[in-house]
């Protein structure tokens, strides 16, 4: 099983290019960074693990800049996003950034894409709210059909794009109809989300990994029933906080990566909790 992080990277925090350096030399497989633009002080929005907003998300690091730093100090490491708020992006220039940093990190890069909490912080981008769901999809279609080998059209209610030359390409071949890197999901487990998850992406980043037994059956109808090809789609456990039992529960399940929580500290209390996790690292 491959042992990946996520870390609200913060202007108070451990440096991307440290923190890429040691989870390469200690043998972790993946850095995944979450976004927020801002976070509105006057919010209604409950956050939704319950309690006060923590101070960390209101000081993110932008994780495209962060992880282009981190792929250009290592050779191995993944490279994802957890998540990335689509809807509060320009598809275009979001499938540039994207297919620029799959390229340089020669084909390293992760699309953990979601569709949001925070009201306000999506209103002040423009995002309807009650459509949100259908802006991200059409949004990956988009960008999708940028990837694409040859110039091909998308247009649809949410968004629209001329057959165009768009290069670098990602690379990572096409899967069927889906193109560009590994794309996962995030989100709660239902018929909606796993509908999307089979017309869009490679599979689905479950915030902690709670349920899973339960819901697998139901993602894998869902992927039968969109007509893709017999291998099951990806699930990924994100911010899970490890231990040997759960670890062993996922590779039961036939899991193949697990994305385990860092603290967003500095570097001593970040690499403490590295030296407590390496035991899961084979």
């Amino acid at each position: 099983m491959r042992i990946a992080v996520t870390i609200f990277l913060t202007d108070e925090t451990i440096t991307p290019l440290r923190l890429a350096h040691e989870l390469e030399q200690r043998g972790f497989s993946g850095l995944y960074l979450p976004e927020h633009t801002h976070i509105p002080v006057e919010r209604t929005t409950p956050y939704p693990a319950g309690g006060d907003l923590p101070r960390e998300y209101g000081r993110t690091l932008d994780p495209f800049v962060a992880l282009g730093q981190a792929a250009a100090v290592t050779e191995r490491l993944g490279l994802g996003t957890g998540i990335t708020l689509l809807a509060q992006h320009d598809p275009i220039a979001l499938a540039k950034q994207i297919a620029t940093l799959d390229h340089l990190s020669r084909g390293r890069f992760t699309l953990g894409l979601g569709y949001g909490w925070n009201v306000e912080e999506a209103a002040d981008h423009g995002v309807q709210w009650r459509t949100r769901r259908e802006l991200v999809r059409d949004r990956v279609r988009l960008m999708q059909a940028l990837w694409s080998e040859e110039p091909t059209p998308y247009d649809s209610e949410f968004a629209s794009v001329r057959a165009s030359h768009a290069y670098p390409k990602p690379v990572r071949k096409p899967r069927g109809r889906i193109t560009g890197p590994r794309t996962l999901v995030g989100g709660t487990a239902g018929p909606g989300l796993f509908a999307h998850i089979a017309e869009y992406a490679d599979g689905w980043l479950p915030i902690g990994g709670r349920g899973l037994a339960e819901s697998l059956p139901a993602l894998r109808t869902a992927w039968a029933d969109a007509g893709r090809d017999p291998a099951a789609p990806e699930v990924v456990p994100y911010a899970v906080r490890p231990t040997p039992g759960k670890l062993a529960h996922y590779a039961e399940l036939g899991i193949e990566e697990v994305v385990v929580q860092l603290p967003p500290a500095g570097e001593g209390e970040v690499l403490r909790a590295l030296d407590e996790y390496a035991r899961y690292v084979s």
